[in-house]
């Protein structure tokens, strides 16, 4: 059984996923809140999706279930019921992105929300971990 270790090592590479080779780090972002009346309006929400790489109503859904109220998005700003100080979404941007972006294995935020039947997975880019997340 003559295997040829170079044929097979390449092989194995050509499976593995690819490296991120993004080397600038990924900034958590912070959200610029706005009160206006009995509202509270995240003036930046366009940004801080594209940043998390996460479809708007993925971090729509969690965050109002977070904050228990209603809201809604106009013109890439996300206008939520009640008054919120900026700390405390803040905080609910980083637990979601613990639990949606970050991977688990190597820590880095190059994943992505795969669905697999009727479960959602975490799918890293990177180190190629995959592991469930939670339905929001």
């Amino acid at each position: 059984m003559p295997y040829d270790y170079s044929k097979l090592l390449d092989d194995a590479f050509k499976k593995m996923p690819h490296q991120s080779e993004s080397t600038e780090r990924f900034a958590m972002p912070k959200a610029q809140v706005q009160p206006d009346g009995a509202r509270t309006i995240i003036v930046n929400f366009r940004e801080i999706t594209e940043t998390l790489r996460r479809e708007p109503d993925h971090l729509i859904k969690f965050i109002l279930k977070e904050l228990a109220t209603k809201g809604e998005v106009q013109e890439g700003r996300f206008i939520v019921q009640g008054r919120f100080r900026q700390d405390m979404i803040d905080r609910k941007l980083e637990i979601y992105a613990k639990e949606y972006v970050f991977c688990n294995e190597c820590g880095k935020p190059d994943t992505k929300i795969i669905r697999e039947d009727r479960y959602s997975f975490l799918k890293c880019e990177a180190c190629g971990a995959k592991q469930p997340v939670k339905k929001v």
